[in-house]
């Protein structure tokens, strides 16, 4: 994958900066033991972390999703070797975006945000919104389809395939780009469907420039992940649209922007709308409560504009230190020649 002619490729923060203490529920920064003691001894122990036997099992912890990241190059490569050459999809029409997937009232959005003259304002009536944090929720598969996309997904969870978790903090769900959905789904839903919209909506983040992606599916049930803690995406723009199934309470809630927090954060619970779909910037602190019964299913898509985190790496706050990266990376490309004068309209970066 390249962004004009670029290949894209990660940050090297990714090895160091927020690594999740599941059982502290801690994001940490991590060199080595004493750098971990001086920068977050204090937090731990607030969170019950008190004894130096405790201690030495949150360091072998991290020091193992350290080495996870490390191989996590090599190991996606390989298992999607094994998933394109030995899995049998039992819904092979769902890999392809067509049309009739998407709810009518979502297509009839792209076509409004697609019209000469359309504004935020007139999109805007198209949509719902939440507060004042720039959240909003939209129509945008069909139910159908998204019944059958389950479908497919537990016939996947159930088979012998080798499956990566999507991140530190799910244990459960696809990452789709293993699945071989980028280039027939993810990237055509990205730039014909979303970018019109997102181009709106989330000018200055790079809305219309969102030039690659990643996307993966979480789970959550009674006996495996029940909720999520607090977080921020490492994207510029994220939607997360719920799939299914049946299941009670496990509200989305929304806190202040990383880049502008507040002293005393004023949070909102969004409910979850089957087929319906969240957008909001990735730098939203959020989080899932845990759910009552049944199971839940979210379709979670990344996006990233190489425009924008080229200049910031969101996830350390720093100049992106770049690594080889596989297909996406983590949506930072190499620069082309001179550095890009700041006054240029963003997406011409």
């Amino acid at each position: 994958n390249m962004s004009a002619g670029r290949p894209f490729r990660g940050c090297a923060c990714f090895f160091t900066d927020n690594i999740f203490v599941g059982r502290f529920g801690l994001h940490v920064r991590y060199r080595d033991g004493p750098q971990l003691r001086r920068d977050h001894g204090r937090a731990l122990r607030e969170r019950g972390c008190r004894s130096e036997e405790q201690f030495r099992e949150v360091l072998r912890e991290i020091e193992a999703e350290v080495q996870r990241r490390k191989q996590l190059l090599h190991q996606s490569v390989e298992r999607r070797a094994i998933i394109s050459k030995c899995y049998k999809p039992k819904h092979p029409e769902v890999y392809t975006l067509q049309d009739s997937f998407l709810a009518p009232e979502f297509l009839e959005i792209v076509r409004f945000c697609t019209s000469p003259g359309a504004d935020l304002q007139g999109l805007l009536r198209y949509l719902e919104s939440f507060s004042d944090k720039r959240i909003y929720r939209l129509p945008v598969f069909t139910e159908e389809f998204c019944q059958a996309f389950v479908d497919e997904l537990e016939n996947f969870e159930q088979s012998d395939m080798p499956k990566g978790r999507p991140n530190t903090m799910n244990n459960y769900g696809v990452l789709l780009n293993e699945l071989g959905m980028d280039e027939p789904f993810l990237t055509p839903l990205r730039e014909r469907f979303l970018r019109p919209i997102t181009a709106l909506l989330y000018p200055e983040l790079g809305g219309a420039c969102l030039d690659s992606h990643k996307a993966f599916v979480v789970k959550y049930s009674l006996h495996e992940d029940l909720d999520l803690s607090s977080h921020y995406d490492n994207a510029e723009v994220t939607l997360n649209v719920s799939l299914g199934k049946e299941f009670t309470e496990g509200n989305l809630y929304f806190g202040d922007f990383n880049q502008d927090p507040t002293p005393v954060p004023q949070y909102i619970e969004v409910e979850h709308v089957g087929a319906r779909g969240l957008l909001h910037r990735g730098g939203q602190i959020h989080g899932a409560l845990p759910i009552a019964s049944g199971e839940r299913w979210n379709l979670i898509v990344w996006m990233r504009s190489s425009a924008i985190r080229n200049q910031l790496c969101p996830m350390c706050n720093r100049k992106p230190e770049l690594v080889e990266a596989e297909g996406f990376g983590d949506g930072f490309t190499a620069p082309l020649g001179e550095e890009v004068p700041q006054t240029l309209n963003v997406c011409a970066l």
